[in-house]
């Protein structure tokens, strides 16, 4: 049952049937229901309008009349309005079945105008999954799905029509044919006179924020920022101050992600608003009136600098504030009215809690709950360690966990398994209580090993300096960094048994155990790798190009597992998802080629009708790792087909 709480009334729903009941006067109403849109259709905010897709048209329907008109004419199959498919969106080529498109169009506040994007799909390729476990019949089904890889040179391009509703007029707008996956946002003012496109050049060295007119169509250009490495889309945020013309933007072009403030009518830098070595996460919201910016960071406070905290500042760059108290890792939710925020956090050592703040004065003025550990203190559970070294560099910091044994005795030595993922776009060492005791490494350590995870140079959150070290340099997997923590601790702990040292990950960590199989065979013995994306160049376009940068060049080939496969030395158990429509299983499928080619020897798992998440959870394949760990790490015989409980993995 969902429910929404609004003053003296609960609005609920029991199954389809949406309720509403007023307690103060102890009043159950059944309310009427409204016609769910297909996702083919959308609203209008003045809830007088729907548009949809017809025939690759945009066509408009008057809600209270039903008449419809159509808007666009020269739509075809491959060249059309507002079809938006979903990144992950799939087609059963064995069995096709006519689907209504997904629409995604750009509605103006005061419901006049339409921005809608019109695909050119007439050069967009394609990746394909053969579904070998059909639900019905014993042919094998074959899925396609529309998928630019890195450095394709043919792809669906996306551009932009104004439509006016009321004189039912069509305007395209003169931006240049780019590749969806670059094209971030459109966003209107809310007085409906002006909208925004913020998009980025392949190879993200270009970000180009443009002004569209709503009313001629005509286009300017506000900002333009420019990178020698990137800019990264991920953390990038802004939002338009209406009542001053003015607009605040994050960029790194100091070195950290900091907050600026620009004249939205001149594109004209006004001011840095903040500034330091910290980083900051996401503008919450803006209090226009009293003139500031409340805002997450993390590298401000003494102590771990991934932590985020809130923050106020003034739009001069003044009386910076610490709203957040605890050290702690902090997650803010706002209210609508902007009066209250609910701030939950935690550590790895100390359980999740959550209080509310009143921000006219920034107090706490409800402690809402603190997580109950009981049942895991009982169990067993001790916290893991957090950690401090010197990265390679001998003077950056690096932090990171150990996980050990419930059962742990310091009298013995322990192999050591590197629980890896070095993707640039995200760190993976656990920073709140839930990250820490919900993962495969805790698990792991039951098994009698000791995990530990850490984010070596090139990682994200820290500076643009720190993050760039991974610019056109995957491959590095951050493992001498990885190798220097564990040999480190182990100087601290004779239990670290670096003898025997394994490595596993997922995705990107998938490609990182395979990778330190190459680079250091002579630390790491033992690797396991899950839906790895052992090739850039056949991985989805946005995010090798981002980090490898673009046009492909030699360094693809350098950092290719697979073009290295005659390099690997040690275990290798290798595991992909045969339906993973996020890293394709070619890439796996193609390694294990060149491996077999090379007459090396290693062990292939393939999980029938698995995605990338289903793999991650497949209890088969996790109870497959712990086995080939416990085998050639502690020298064990594992149990016979043990079986994993299902509340033990979810």
């Amino acid at each position: 049952m969902n429910f929404f709480l609004k003053s003296n009334e609960i609005t609920f729903y029991v199954d389809s049937v949406k309720f509403k009941y007023n307690y103060k006067k102890n009043i159950l109403d059944k309310l009427p229901q409204v016609k769910k849109l297909s996702s083919s259709e959308s609203e209008s905010p003045d809830k007088k309008w729907i548009v949809f897709i017809q025939d690759y048209n945009i066509w408009l329907k008057n809600i209270e009349t039903n008449d419809t008109v159509q808007l666009s004419f020269d739509g075809t199959e491959k060249y059309d309005y507002g079809s938006n498919l979903s990144w992950y969106s799939i087609n059963n080529e064995s069995n096709p079945i006519k689907k209504q498109a997904d629409i995604l169009v750009y509605w103006s506040p005061d419901s006049k105008k339409l921005i809608v994007p019109r695909y050119n799909r007439t050069n967009a390729q394609k990746l394909y999954l053969l579904k070998t476990t059909p639900k019905k019949g014993f042919r094998s089904e074959l899925y396609s799905y529309e998928r630019p890889l890195a450095g394709d040179s043919l792809l669906t391009t996306i551009e932009y029509v104004l439509f006016d509703v009321e004189l039912q007029k069509q305007i395209n707008l003169k931006i240049s044919p780019n590749a969806p996956f670059l094209n971030y946002s459109i966003e209107w003012l809310q007085n409906s006179t002006k909208a925004f496109l913020l998009k980025y050049d392949r190879g993200y060295k270009k970000r180009e924020f443009v002004e569209i007119d709503a009313s001629t169509g005509e286009i300017h250009l506000i900002i333009q920022e420019n990178a020698t490495t990137y800019l990264d889309p991920l953390i990038h945020s802004h939002l338009f101050l209406e009542s001053t013309n003015q607009l605040i933007w994050t960029s790194e072009k100091d070195g950290y992600n900091h907050i600026y403030m620009y004249s939205l009518r001149k594109g004209t830098q006004k001011m840095q608003i903040t500034k330091g070595n910290f980083m900051v996460h996401k503008i919450v919201f803006v209090d226009e009136y009293n003139g500031e910016i409340y805002f997450t960071a993390s590298g401000l406070e003494p102590g771990d600098p991934y932590f985020t905290y809130l923050y106020s500042i003034s739009f001069y760059g003044k009386e910076l504030k610490k709203i957040t108290k605890d050290y702690a890792n902090h997650i803010i939710y706002k209210s609508s009215d902007k009066k209250f925020l609910i701030d939950v956090f935690s550590r790895v050592d100390m359980p999740t809690k959550a209080v509310v703040y009143r921000l006219k004065d920034n107090r706490i003025i409800m402690n809402l709950t603190t997580a109950n550990i009981d049942s895991l203190v009982a169990w067993g559970w001790k916290p893991a360690e957090p950690f401090k070294v010197k990265a390679r560099d001998d003077s950056t910091d690096i932090y990171g966990l150990i996980y050990r044994p419930s059962n742990f005795d310091s009298a013995k030595k322990y192999p050591i398994i590197d629980a890896t993922y070095s993707g640039p776009h995200t760190i993976r060492t656990p920073k709140s209580f839930k990250q820490a005791i919900i993962n495969n490494d805790l698990a792991l350590a039951e098994l009698g090993f000791i995990v530990i995870t850490v984010d070596g140079l090139g990682t994200a959150y820290r500076s643009k300096k720190f993050h760039d070290f991974s610019y056109k340099n995957l491959g590095d997997i951050g493992c001498e960094d990885h190798i220097k923590a564990i040999k480190e601790l182990a100087q601290k702990y004779p239990s670290f048994d670096t003898a025997s040292v394994g490595i596993y990950g997922h995705s990107a960590g998938g490609y990182d155990a395979v990778r330190a199989l190459i680079l250091r065979p002579d630390f790491y013995k033992v690797a396991v790798s899950s839906a790895g994306n052992h090739d850039h160049r056949v991985a989805k376009a946005w995010w090798p190009e981002l980090y490898m940068g673009y046009p492909v060049s030699n360094v693809y080939n350098e950092q290719s597992n697979i073009l290295n496969a005659g390099k690997i030395k040690g275990k290798l158990l290798l595991a992909h998802g045969n339906m993973d429509n996020n890293v394709n299983p070619a890439g796996t499928f193609r390694l294990s080629d060149a491996l077999i080619k090379a007459n090396k020897d290693f062990e292939l798992i393939i999980t029938p009708g698995d995605n990338h998440g289903d793999l991650y959870y497949n209890k088969y394949f996790i109870r497959k790792r712990w086995d080939f760990f416990v085998t050639n790490l502690q020298g064990k015989i594992p149990p016979l087909e043990y079986k994993i409980k299902d509340e033990a993995v979810k």
